[in-house]
């Protein structure tokens, strides 16, 4: 039998990670808690804060917020055994030894990691140290991919669009920007200009910012769109100063978002039914953002979101633009095997790829706002399938054979391939 090492990184139980909004707990999640019951409502119920209640509260510890739960661990642990004998492997600091003492054929790889701009990086670049084929991209990848600014970079040298951006690495810089935004001075083509990068004009409100180096919406709130100077000049040092990190601040995309499911490589990758964000489920006067309030605060078990439409309906034209919006970033980019990819429109229409994660959420429960395997079953793919095609697809690109039900894996693969 094939040994097919698991690598993963688990949420801390409820006790050890909660965080408080409102003198309330939430225990985030990887994606949103929607009809499941999340630790706010076994805890308590009390309804939901409003919008007021969550803007006058302080920081969220959204530290394990990447991080999977028990639930979703054990259902990739079924899924994969189809294809194997799994061997879990959690991404802790004994994983090197472990991996060496499993001595596995190949590793399903969701493991997020904890510290530093390269963490997702981790459990790959160590299974390539010990020479062990592994599923998803590549450590090069997964690092340029957790940095929102030289994700764009990447993308915008090959004419892919993205909304223009600035970053900032201290208080200095951010000042500078503030002080120079909404001049609109002429570019200079330079990649370093009044302290900050920028190879574009200074920039126009409204504005976005957001951490440079995070994922699952952590550091994403309302009070991260600016309208003036002074708004952005307030959220640009909170950001600095909780995440410890650059910040990114880029133009305001007004248009509609999707999310682009993707699977497979090279020129067979192919997008799964697009899912569209239905902005209006949002409660009155929210900003048209998928951010923290959608996913952990509004979205309740005993009132969810109808926040996903999937296949979104639009029109064949724009379908296949955004497709090829996703496609094209992806191999841009050098993804393999699976990534998840939000794109959004401008105020042209014009599709902008404003996220690419190459580890993509996959909550296993259909009541559950998990983008991934929404779009994996609108396309008539179970959980199980889902998974055990994405494994299929890297095990293929290294010639490492699987045992179980590879034939009827590869031919659901193939089919979407």
């Amino acid at each position: 039998m094939t040994r097919i090492g698991f690598a993963y990184n688990e949420k801390p139980e409820p006790a050890d990670a909660e965080i408080a909004i409102a003198g309330e707990p939430v225990l985030p999640e990887d994606e949103p808690p929607s009809s499941r019951r999340d630790a706010w409502s076994r805890t308590s119920t009390a309804a939901a804060p409003s919008a007021a209640v969550i803007s006058a509260s302080p920081p969220v510890d959204d530290e394990y917020a990447e991080w999977d739960s028990p639930e979703t661990i054990a259902a990739v642990e079924r899924a994969l055994s189809g294809l194997g004998t799994v061997v879990r492997l959690e991404a802790n600091d004994e994983f090197p030894e472990r991996l060496r003492a499993a001595r596995p054929d190949i590793v399903f790889n969701i493991a997020e990691g904890l510290r530093g701009p390269n963490r997702e990086a981790h459990v790959p670049a160590i299974c390539e140290f010990y020479g062990v084929p592994y599923s998803g991209s590549d450590p090069f990848t997964l690092s340029l991919c957790l940095d929102k600014a030289r994700t764009k970079e990447v993308l915008s040298h090959h004419g892919i669009p993205t909304a223009k951006f600035w970053v900032v690495r201290d208080e200095r810089e951010l000042r500078r920007l503030v002080e120079g935004s909404g001049k609109r001075e002429a570019g200079s083509g330079s990649s370093r200009r009044n302290g900050f990068d920028s190879r574009f004009s200074l920039p126009a409100f409204p504005l976005f910012a957001k951490p440079i180096h995070e994922g699952s919406s952590k550091g994403i709130t309302e009070k991260n769109y600016c309208t003036t100077p002074e708004e952005l000049e307030t959220q640009g040092s909170v950001l600095l100063e909780r995440y410890r990190q650059p910040v990114l601040v880029e133009e305001f995309l007004p248009g509609a978002e999707f999310t682009c499911a993707i699977l497979g490589n090279g020129r067979g990758a192919r997008v799964l039914p697009l899912v569209g964000m239905n902005f209006a489920a949002l409660p009155d006067g929210a900003l048209p953002v998928y951010g923290y309030e959608a996913k952990w605060v509004w979205d309740r078990p005993e009132n969810p979101l109808e926040i996903f439409e999937c296949p979104a309906r639009i029109g064949k034209a724009l379908q296949r633009e955004v497709e090829k919006t996703a496609l094209d970033a992806y191999r841009v980019l050098g993804c393999r095997d699976w990534s998840r990819i939000d794109v959004r429109l401008d105020a042209a229409g014009v599709p902008n790829v404003v996220e690419v994660n190459p580890l993509p959420g996959i909550l296993p429960d259909p009541a559950d706002n998990s983008c991934f395997p929404k779009a994996a079953r609108a396309a008539g793919m179970s959980y199980d399938q889902l998974i055990q095609a994405c494994l299929v697809y890297a095990a293929q690109r290294q010639g490492v054979p699987l045992s179980g039900k590879v034939v009827r894996v590869r031919a659901r693969a193939a089919a979407l391939g």
